[in-house]
């Protein structure tokens, strides 16, 4: 959904980039990232294939820009939300739905991981450093006449994102609390909405 919503914004903005490019799809198979998959596998942290698109068949190329960043992170917000309504409705039709031997406690446990898991990539995905979305987001704030500043920090922004990750996970630093926000966003989301 995170992709296909990237790529759904930027058709509906006159690109047809991810068309001709056979993204403009809900099938998972056209969004993978084989080595991004490998690495899911391996150590729990992996990616799919950024859709590409080109802001110049926009109306308003940082505009359209933005609001292609902006398509995949709310997709997973929305997927949250729609898991915590159907946890709700669950709950609603039988209270002691989950507790229904032998699949309600593993429908219960996959419900919540779902939630958490698309308020994980909303979070993660609009940190402002390249390559995720929200770069997308402090890079179309940043007038034109920084270009060099902004091409340097999309060269480097996937080390320096790297290297953060790195430090935090092997340090007692943590530098990216997106575990922090991500369950401050779940109690918040599922606090109004259960």
């Amino acid at each position: 959904m995170h992709e296909f919503s990237h790529a759904y914004v930027a058709v509906r903005l006159g690109d047809r980039t991810p068309i001709d490019q056979h993204r403009y799809t809900l099938n998972p198979l056209s969004h993978i990232s084989l080595f991004g998959f490998i690495m899911i596998l391996l150590v729990g942290i992996g990616w799919a294939k950024p859709v590409q698109f080109n802001p110049r068949n926009f109306r308003n190329p940082r505009r359209g820009e933005v609001l292609v960043a902006l398509a995949g992170p709310l997709s997973n917000l929305v997927l949250a939300i729609g898991f915590v309504l159907v946890l709700k409705i669950l709950l609603s039709i039988n209270a002691g739905i989950f507790q229904a031997a032998p699949y309600g406690p593993i429908v219960y446990q996959l419900l919540v991981a779902f939630i958490w898991i698309n308020l994980l990539l909303f979070v993660f995905n609009l940190l402002p450093i390249p390559p995720l979305d929200g770069s997308h987001l402090l890079l179309g704030a940043i007038p034109d006449r920084y270009a060099s500043f902004k091409m340097g920090f999309m060269r480097y922004g996937a080390g320096i994102l790297l290297v953060m990750l790195l430090i935090s996970y092997v340090t007692p630093y943590n530098l990216l609390p997106i575990g922090y926000l991500t369950g401050k966003a779940f109690n918040l989301i599922t606090n109004i909405l259960l």
